[in-house]
């Protein structure tokens, strides 16, 4: 219960959490909403799972933003505004990625199979990849940029 004053009235708020809350009747008893589940943050940087990165390679600027779990990958890789674009799923569990498009690429499929099927070969997990990258990509800028995304995971 939190009480509030103001100007000499007085009001009473209930603030009844999500979670937890008491069940009434002839027995009072806990019921827990989130059925035995736990959760927790972690605020330490060390510790950080997201990365927001951006690469400038031949005049152009690509936003690398990476979030990492213990058994995969999400990654988009963007070029001018922050879109999704092409999205491809890589799951490397054995010697050679499993690797199929969810929603294919206008342009730069090959890069988006690469990428992706190198960073499920890293991570030995499950890796989502989206990109939008509105112009072709040269060899040089594509494999410079496959070599940065890579940095970024091993970390």
């Amino acid at each position: 219960m939190l009480w509030i004053s103001i100007k000499n009235q007085t009001t009473k708020l209930e603030i009844q959490s999500k979670t937890t809350r008491t069940c009434s009747g002839r027995r009072s008893r806990r019921i827990d909403s989130n059925k035995g589940l736990k959760s927790s943050l972690s605020l330490l940087p060390s510790e950080s799972r997201f990365s927001k990165t951006v690469i400038d390679v031949d005049n152009r600027s690509f936003t690398v933003q990476v979030l990492l779990f213990e058994n995969g990958s999400f990654v988009s890789i963007t070029e001018g505004q922050e879109k999704i674009g092409g999205l491809t799923a890589s799951i490397g569990t054995g010697s050679v990625p499993v690797t199929t498009s969810i929603i294919p690429a206008k342009s730069e499929s090959l890069f988006l199979k690469l990428i992706s099927e190198q960073l499920s070969s890293i991570i030995s997990g499950i890796n989502i990849i989206s990109t939008f990258i509105p112009k072709e990509l040269e060899n040089k800028t594509a494999k410079t940029l496959i070599a940065k995304i890579k940095e970024i995971v091993e970390k």
